[in-house]
């Protein structure tokens, strides 16, 4: 079963997009539940992004990628 990892809404507006600042592990990395993977920043907010679920990790945004709050932004097998 995978798990989503989740682009956080960190703006009022739906339609705003934020930037994935820094990922702090890379694919095919273990992960555990809430470690810390990724740093992400909407307009001058940022914020932290914790794993939702333990297993393998597999990045779909490079970092420095611009992507919609609430797109899935990683998965985890």
């Amino acid at each position: 079963m995978s798990v989503d990892v989740i682009f956080p809404k960190l703006s009022q507006d739906p339609e705003t997009e934020g930037v994935v600042s820094t990922w702090f592990v890379s694919t095919g990395d273990t992960v555990a539940t809430n470690q810390l993977i990724a740093e992400v920043q909407v307009d001058k907010v940022a914020n932290d992004v914790a794993s939702p679920a333990a297993g393998v990790i597999t990045l779909l945004v490079p970092e420095e990628a611009v992507v919609r709050q609430s797109a899935t932004i990683a998965i985890i097998e």
